[in-house]
């Protein structure tokens, strides 16, 4: 009888490991991590629903998300900067990073890193896209091109990522190249303040003075996360949107509040854009 009972429950301690074993694959596949930082700390929203505050990682098995495409919506738990919202993509059995640096003007910056398998299991590649594009692409010290930009045969191993524009402060991250995998990098930058507006791009276009009266002011659209700019009927963030400007576009400034321009867009009417994206001239 005791050799029986023994018998028995080796074999339901097998049994029960085997569930578990089991359930946790189950539970594992199809799901990636997720991890959030940014300066200052922010309230983080996956879908418009709020799963917690910066540092955040969702790197837990319990936590982690199946894999898709997610809106994550970043507020600022202080300053006057703007949320950050931009859509982000889980993979299964990989780790994706978020960090956002707030300020206003556009000065802030932000990176999302993430990894996708690609069929080559012998390859690893590394896929750049910058806001504003046309960013200089370096790695490791050598130029490889402007992005957008796709390396191909990386050594796996750590490297420096490094993107460069004028105008612009120059950025780098640290990332680690994975056989098999394709590394995405996008990365927004931030505008350099010190340097000389009148020689750079970001100077509004001979072409477009001749639109705006002499003795008015104007506003230049600069480059945005999204390639746009939404235009509101009010100084709010919950006003409707009632049109759409694109960065290197210039309009007549009417009127200003905190964080917000009104500018008269291009068929006479008139809308208020945030002034984090949007330089003023005289």
């Amino acid at each position: 009888m005791k050799k029986f009972l023994y018998v028995f429950l080796t074999i339901l301690a097998a049994v029960l490991v085997f569930i578990v074993i089991s359930y946790l694959f189950i539970l594992n596949k199809g799901k990636g991590a997720l991890q959030i930082t940014s300066n200052p700390n922010s309230k983080v929203y996956l879908n418009d629903k709020l799963v917690g505050v910066t540092p955040l990682c969702k790197c837990d098995l319990k936590d982690m998300l199946y894999q898709g495409s997610y809106t994550l919506k970043l507020v600022p738990q202080s300053g006057s900067a703007n949320p950050f919202e931009q859509t982000v993509t889980i993979s299964p059995k990989t780790l994706t990073v978020v960090d956002k640096n707030f300020a206003e003007k556009g000065l802030g910056n932000a990176s999302i890193i993430s990894l996708s398998s690609i069929d080559n299991k012998n390859d690893a590649q590394i896929a750049v896209v910058t806001s504003p594009s046309g960013a200089q692409v370096f790695l490791d010290s050598k130029l490889q091109g402007v992005s957008p930009q796709i390396i191909k045969n990386v050594k796996e191993s750590d490297h420096e990522l490094e993107v460069s524009y004028k105008g612009y402060k120059d950025k780098i991250i640290r990332v680690r190249s994975v056989l098999g995998y394709k590394l995405e990098a996008l990365i927004y930058l931030g505008i350099d303040p010190d340097f000389n507006a009148s020689s750079s791009a970001l100077t509004m276009p001979s072409e477009l003075q001749s639109g705006v009266k002499s003795n008015t002011q104007a506003v230049l659209i600069l480059q945005t996360p999204t390639g746009f700019l939404r235009v509101r009927q009010d100084a709010s963030l919950s006003a409707a949107e009632i049109s759409q400007v694109k960065p290197g576009e210039t309009y007549e400034l009417l009127d200003e509040k905190t964080g917000w321009y009104e500018i008269k867009l291009s068929d006479g009417s008139n809308g208020w854009i945030s002034s984090q994206y949007a330089q003023k001239h005289p």
